[in-house]
């Protein structure tokens, strides 16, 4: 399976549940008790809490909704190797965020995955 590593660094936010959406490329999730915003960083929207400093790995291609295990195959070699991530999906494929870019590389790498 190959990933590719989209540039730039993203950030997570946690807004108020009734908080307005932002107005640049985001994802988003809302529950009753939260909008959580995954965005480009430097375009946050204030008045949220602000978890920054991400890189974004993405699945390459478009997967089938048949398909079962993906995100855990990413999953487990890094936190096998102590990498935290946040994980989002879309119709089409996954994403998986990181910190260390470079350790998450490496453990991919090792377990198989093509990282470009």
């Amino acid at each position: 399976m190959r990933l590719e590593v989209l540039p730039g660094l993203f950030s997570v936010c946690r807004l108020a549940a009734d908080a307005p959406v932002p107005s640049s490329f985001f994802s988003l999730t809302r529950t009753a008790e939260e909008l959580s915003v995954v965005c480009a960083a430097g375009s946050e929207p204030s008045g949220g809490r602000v978890e920054s400093g991400w890189s974004c790995l993405r699945v390459a291609g478009t997967l089938d909704f048949a398909l079962t295990g993906i995100l855990a195959s990413i999953a487990s070699p890094l936190a096998r190797e102590g990498v935290s991530i946040f994980a989002l999906s879309t119709f089409d494929t996954d994403y998986v965020l990181v910190r260390e870019i470079e350790k998450a590389r490496e453990a991919l790498r090792s377990a198989g995955f093509v990282v470009t």
